[in-house]
């Protein structure tokens, strides 16, 4: 159903937990690692530029055929948050771009993941504002000559990348990928993320003082 406009229990607590962890190298794959493989998009869903954030999830419904600009999520966006859109992987038809991505950041709002398209990648490079999108195109919504931007839903359960997001939940994204974390286990995926990224780190130091796989072994159980 479309035209839902609902909100969400957002967490600074835990959200300043992932900040300090998605520092690390390989932020995706440690909470991928920590939650068994789970809660990975598609790899096709990529960052336009080099780049890496964490928040939690505004999700947006779109209709697939019939895209709109997600312009509503940005007023209902708050500081921290992660606008996550199901765009029904449409590749051709971009649904956010370098004005939209200024007047996010303006917000406090990090990024954007898209199961579809994105553009002005240019521009969202240079004022550092990220988003993770199937594709990339010239070609935009209807919006600017119809004005027509209500057809969407706003924090309900969606579909992207293959994952289900749920209003709330937490995401990570790096140059790798996407990794949704729901927000009813974030507190200790977060816990674990933290161990996990801290044993890695250690496992790079002995790396570099020459060990061999059998050492890593003996001390770490894995790679």
């Amino acid at each position: 159903m479309l035209q839902v406009y609902n909100d969400f229990e957002r967490r600074p607590d835990l959200l300043e937990k992932f900040d300090a962890v998605v520092g690390c190298l390989s932020a995706t794959a440690v909470f991928a690692d920590v939650q068994y493989r789970t809660g990975v998009m598609d790899a096709g869903i990529k960052p336009a530029f080099r780049a890496k954030t964490c928040g939690q999830a505004l999700t947006v419904q779109l209709s697939v055929g019939d895209l709109v600009d997600p312009l509503k999520a940005l007023e209902m966006g708050h500081p921290g948050d992660v606008i996550v859109v199901d765009a029904g992987g449409d590749p051709n038809t971009s649904v956010c771009g370098g004005l939209m991505g200024g007047l996010a950041q303006n917000r406090g709002i990090r990024a954007m993941v898209v199961d579809g398209a994105g553009r002005d990648t240019d521009e969202l490079e240079e004022i550092g504002w990220p988003i993770w999108t199937r594709a990339v195109t010239p070609r935009g919504t209807h919006t600017m000559f119809s004005q027509r931007k209500e057809e969407l839903s706003i924090n309900v359960p969606i579909q992207c990348g293959g994952i289900r997001v749920n209003p709330g939940d937490f995401v990570v994204a790096d140059l790798m990928g996407v990794t949704v974390i729901p927000l009813e286990n974030a507190e200790k995926v977060v816990e674990l993320a933290t161990e996990q990224a801290e044993r890695e780190e250690k496992t790079r130091e002995w790396v570099a003082q020459g060990k061999t796989v059998q050492d890593l072994l003996d001390e770490f159980g894995r790679i």
